[in-house]
């Protein structure tokens, strides 16, 4: 995803991304390039602020203590402020939490080989190597079953992008949901042990076990080959900061693709109302 940055002022300091309709004047524009935050002040005029963000992800903008939260492309109103106020803007914030020190027992609807779970839109869903069979849970304690397109070796399933998408071994099928609960089967470009599959930045990416082949998708029904860089037993892909990751079974092989570094725009505006 790009980002829109619009022409620098004329002191070249900094950029400036889109007014709202509604502001009557900027307080605030810049740019994140090389560091994740920025704190400074701003001095208000008795109008509530317009806040906006366009780049890799959520924004937190923090005004005088009180944190707002900007999505993508979105544009937040704030309370009325008045006078210089201390503000810090955040791209890419994650909340942290106590380290999961120990789990708690729970059962899935059937005795079978469990072997792939994911997250995603409210819900966790799971699949099994060598059977039809899938679960489907809110809370990660009381599951129901759910039932995939065929007697597959599901090995991995992914969520992004509005689907669930699993992959199986041995296998040119893969399957796809846009629920948890019911599956729809679609092709993989090849015939092979599709072993790994996650979701990042845009893209499903699923890897091969023992082969330089992938392939990555933006909506897990229509896929597009991608080369590794040796044939190795490629076990588990993940996406994070950045970086697809990849780990090759029982070697030493790894493997990873960076995307560039994107941009956050942002812009704190006067205004007395949020643009529609």
């Amino acid at each position: 995803m790009g980002v829109n940055v619009f022409p620098a002022p004329s002191g070249g300091a900094s950029y400036s991304s889109q007014p709202p309709a509604s502001a009557s004047s900027v307080l605030l524009d810049g740019q994140l390039v090389t560091s994740g935050s920025i704190t400074t002040s701003v001095t208000g005029t008795g109008a509530p602020w317009l806040l906006y963000a366009n780049g890799a992800g959520t924004t937190t903008i923090t005004i005088s203590g009180t944190p707002y939260t900007v999505t993508v492309g979105s544009t937040v109103g704030t309370s009325a402020y008045t006078g210089s106020q201390s503000v810090t803007v955040v791209a890419n914030t994650f909340a942290t939490s106590p380290a999961p020190t120990s789990f708690t027992a729970s059962t899935l609807p059937s005795s079978s080989a469990w072997n792939g779970v994911t997250y995603g839109n409210g819900y966790y869903v799971a699949v099994a190597y060598g059977s039809t069979a899938g679960a489907y849970s809110t809370n990660g304690t009381t599951w129901t079953a759910s039932t995939l397109p065929a007697s597959n070796g599901w090995e991995s399933i992914a969520y992004g992008n509005g689907y669930y998408v699993a992959v199986a071994f041995n296998t040119s099928s893969n399957a796809y949901s846009t629920n948890g609960t019911t599956w729809t089967a679609s092709t993989m470009p090849s015939s092979s042990y599709w072993d790994a599959i996650t979701y990042g930045n845009g893209y499903f990416v699923a890897l091969i076990f023992n082969s330089t082949t992938g392939a990555y998708s933006t909506n897990g029904t229509t896929w597009t080959s991608l080369t590794m860089p040796s044939n190795a037993s490629w076990s588990g892909v993940v996406y994070g900061n950045g970086y697809f990751v990849s780990i090759g079974y029982s070697s030493t092989a790894g493997a990873y693709y960076s995307f560039p570094p994107l941009p956050v725009a942002y812009g704190i505006y006067n205004g007395a109302t949020v643009r529609a």
